[in-house]
């Protein structure tokens, strides 16, 4: 989201490189599904594996001699060293320095190793991985765009694994050496990764390059304050697609987590509420305004920002996003009036104000397909009203109903019928409208009893209201 921002609002280019190195994490059709879903929100990339583009390729895993080359280079500066330690034995000196109380980093045994040594290993074929060779002492400051210059004392660091032991580069080297090759001008990540920070700068410096500004986004946090995850929910943009969240509300939702249009000198004073397009997004939008405080996402406001573009939309939209939906409620009737599309887009229209996800659209709305409602009689009760009287209150409403022709079968006539009714003879409202929405809807909550009836149609209002007189 905000690498794109920073790459429109400054005449940018967005490239997509994917980053597949650790083999254990690779999923089988997770790079398709990645440009499938950034494609949906409205992410659209420069260059990448599926476009092309002049600093291919953008797979790490097809950079492999790229690696290769920058690692013997920094060998050559002394930037870096062979480090032939067996797993066993890191093993070791981890639980050895631990049970000392000290960091569990890598005590630089191969660092010094004579270049006859290194010859006899390599001979012997022994594996090894590149390590990167870290100063012993002294202070760097590396520039974060959010948070100015980070001291870092470098005794504190490890000599990180650049290049592992298959060859393939880690992700804090291979990235170092394609951000270079690939011009990258701004690297946006989070802020779990500023401890590293100081070691990437280091390898810049180790190569004689200039780095790109580097921005650590703050984490977002569940309402518990703690890191979102799978197991405590959903955070994969596939599942909130599922669900019925819309590409819009999630664009404006994440991008409140890091940054604010109250922030920006960009953004019109007038604009006081948080609605943005991406468009707007883009105007408005500059990095050095991004905060550095936890974000925390709330649900309750994405799906706020959901149910608002909802009620924007066109019913015509809403409904061709809703039919997928309400695969279910058309299994309910036989009735073919009732899988006609002008029925369908009606019965969604009741719902659109109270609509928050699409998904929410089947359990809504399943009471307007069924040809056989099913509730329980005491629904039917309105307070201390005796089931006698709801009864009779009923065939009052049916007798007025049945009078309306068909021609004439809408939600002003309806309501001007029974509320003229009730008002000529003094009753209270209540006594007549809960026992005729119930009648028509099953439920407790729902749309109106006039909007409900007038998309039912006559007919079928006549049938749920007799049904229900017979239930008392």
């Amino acid at each position: 989201m905000f690498d794109y921002l920073i790459a429109k609002t400054l005449g940018g280019k967005l490239i997509l490189r994917i980053e597949d190195t650790d083999k254990k994490r690779q999923v089988a059709g997770a790079v398709e599904g990645l440009i499938n879903i950034l494609d949906w929100v409205g992410i659209k990339f420069d260059e990448g594996p599926h476009l092309g583009g002049e600093f291919g390729p953008y797979i790490q895993s097809e950079r492999k001699e790229i690696y290769k080359e920058h690692a013997e280079a920094l060998l050559k500066k002394s930037g870096a060293y062979r480090c032939f330690c067996s797993e066993d034995r890191l093993k070791k000196m981890r639980e050895e320095r631990q049970a000392e109380k000290l960091p569990p980093r890598y005590d630089r045994v191969c660092r010094n190793l004579s270049e006859q040594d290194i010859i006899e290993k390599l001979a012997k074929n022994e594996p090894f991985v590149i390590r990167q060779k870290i100063p012993e002492s002294g202070e760097i400051i590396a520039h974060d765009e959010l948070r100015g210059g980070i001291k870092f004392a470098v005794q504190d660091l490890d000599d990180q694994v650049l290049i592992k032991t298959d060859g393939l580069p880690t992700y804090q080297f291979a990235n170092v050496v394609d951000d270079h090759l690939m011009k990258i001008s701004h690297v946006l990540r989070g802020d779990e990764w500023i401890p590293s920070f100081p070691k990437n700068i280091l390898l810049y410096q180790g190569f004689n390059w200039e780095p790109p500004k580097f921005i650590h986004l703050t984490l977002t946090l569940n309402k518990e304050g703690s890191k979102l995850s799978k197991r405590q929910g959903d955070i994969a943009v596939e599942d909130f697609r599922a669900k019925g969240y819309l590409p819009e509300p999630l664009l404006n939702f994440c991008v409140l987590q890091g940054w604010h249009p109250s922030a920006s000198d960009k953004a019109p004073k007038e604009k006081t509420d948080e609605i943005l397009s991406l468009d707007q997004m883009v105007e408005y939008f500059d990095f050095k305004d991004m905060g550095t405080s936890p974000a925390i996402f709330d649900v309750a406001k994405l799906d706020y920002f959901n149910g608002f573009y909802i009620r924007e939309m066109s019913l015509e939209k809403l409904t061709k996003l809703c039919l997928p939906f309400l695969g279910e409620n058309l299994k309910l009737t036989a009735d073919s009036k009732k899988q006609e599309l002008d029925y369908i887009q009606k019965v969604i229209g009741l719902e659109q104000e109270r609509l928050k996800k699409l998904a929410e659209i089947g359990e809504l709305t399943a009471f307007m397909f069924a040809d056989d409602l099913q509730y329980e009689s005491k629904l039917l009760i309105w307070k201390k009203i005796t089931p006698e009287q709801i009864k009779i209150n009923l065939q009052t409403v049916f007798e007025l109903l049945e009078k309306i022709s068909e021609a004439e079968w809408n939600k002003k006539n309806i309501e001007e019928v029974i509320m003229g009714y009730i008002k000529t003879q003094k009753f209270k409202v209540g006594d007549y409208l809960w026992p005729m929405r119930v009648a028509l809807t099953g439920r407790e909550a729902s749309p109106g009893p006039f909007e409900v009836a007038e998309v039912l149609g006559a007919a079928e209002c006549l049938k749920r209201i007799n049904q229900a007189i017979k239930k008392l």
